[in-house]
């Protein structure tokens, strides 16, 4: 059974968020809110929690998860980024973006993308999750969560907790999301490219 959380969205209490922590530190998987939809979240290096991550979303391991960052410089410390993609990043973070990057060693390489040692990165700006990562002390893996043969993102706390109570170790309730994913670009190749079109502006990054 999921144990639920319910937090103000701009002021979370710190106890409950250490009780979140606590179960991803003993390899549960989380859905908490972003600053696009909710999502799944679990500890970086548990390659069991990797596992379950993807069997609930449905996805593969060719499907890019995403790692969570609390700032720009974290950011960096998992990908390979040149003063180019810096600039860029730069003007998106904290927001609603998640770049393609080629991951760096810091990546496990169980998680980054099988043949094109690739890894999604992004820095969200939502209050309770930037606390959350703040007391986990280290970068989250992450997936949207869409149901499994649905295409929209979930945004209610209560019926995530309906849906995955015996999937999840925990639900964190700060309230509805924007329900709508994050803008993705790939920045691999000599020019950004856009991948989905989502709830970050591509004005704001001048593309």
């Amino acid at each position: 059974m999921a144990q639920y959380f319910e937090v103000h969205p701009e002021n979370p209490h710190a106890r409950l968020l250490k009780q979140a922590v606590a179960l991803l530190e003993k390899g549960g998987i989380l859905a908490v809110p972003t600053d696009s939809s909710y999502a799944l979240v679990c500890h970086l290096d548990d390659k069991a929690a990797a596992d379950s991550l993807r069997r609930i979303r449905g996805v593969d391991d060719k499907h890019h998860l995403t790692i969570l960052c609390r700032d720009l410089s974290e950011l960096a410390s998992y990908a390979r980024v040149d003063n180019r993609q810096y600039r860029l990043l730069k003007s998106a973070t904290p927001g609603p973006y998640t770049f393609i990057l080629e991951a760096s060693k810091e990546v496990p390489r169980r998680v980054s993308h099988p043949s094109r040692k690739t890894i999604g990165l992004r820095v969200p700006e939502h209050r309770v999750l930037q606390d959350l990562l703040a007391l986990h002390g280290t970068p989250l893996l992450a997936t949207t969560l869409i149901a499994s043969g649905e295409t929209e993102p979930l945004n209610d706390a209560h019926d995530i907790r309906e849906r995955y109570e015996h999937q999840v170790a925990g639900v964190i309730d700060a309230g509805a999301c924007a329900q709508e994913p994050t803008t993705v670009i790939d920045l691999t190749g000599d020019e950004p490219e856009v991948i989905r079109q989502g709830g970050g502006s591509l004005a704001r990054i001048g593309l």
